[in-house]
């Protein structure tokens, strides 16, 4: 093989998964414009939407993402009305969300968008589905 075979994009793990985000990132922001949410600030309230009480760094954790990041996003929702943002009664330092009834409400409709995104998948499912637990494993080995 060639020493410089492994340079070729078809051959980078990273390129199809990077392609793969910004499709389904794409596929997303019709249905989010409608929440006046973006991707990131949707993933943040299905975290929310599952955990109502939840730690800036604990939601950080879980989404991967860094505080610089997450800082913003959280800023958005806050100002949007539908998480509160407060300091933990025990330690201060600790910055803690929770849903707003707003929030709260919104879930209600937003129930819709899996099953909408799923609907645009003209293969197989079961191909997704494996995938998701693919992904899933890959990703836990960052975990440790």
């Amino acid at each position: 093989m060639d020493q410089y075979e492994q340079l070729k994009l078809e051959n980078q793990i990273c390129f199809p998964l990077y392609a793969l985000s910004r499709k389904v990132i794409q596929l997303y922001k019709p249905l989010l414009d409608k929440y006046d949410l973006t991707y990131t600030q949707y993933i943040t309230m299905l975290v929310l939407w599952e955990k109502e009480n939840i730690s800036l760094k604990e939601l950080g954790k879980k989404l991967y993402l860094d505080s610089g990041t997450l800082s913003p996003v959280v800023k958005k929702l806050v100002k949007q009305g539908l998480v509160e943002k407060y300091r933990s009664q025990v330690d201060e330092r600790i910055v803690k969300l929770k849903l707003s009834s707003a929030g709260r409400e919104m879930k209600k409709d937003a129930v819709e968008i899996p099953g909408t995104l799923y609907s645009q998948f003209e293969g197989d499912p079961e191909i997704l589905m494996e995938l998701k637990k693919n992904l899933d494993q890959v990703l836990s080995q960052f975990e440790k």
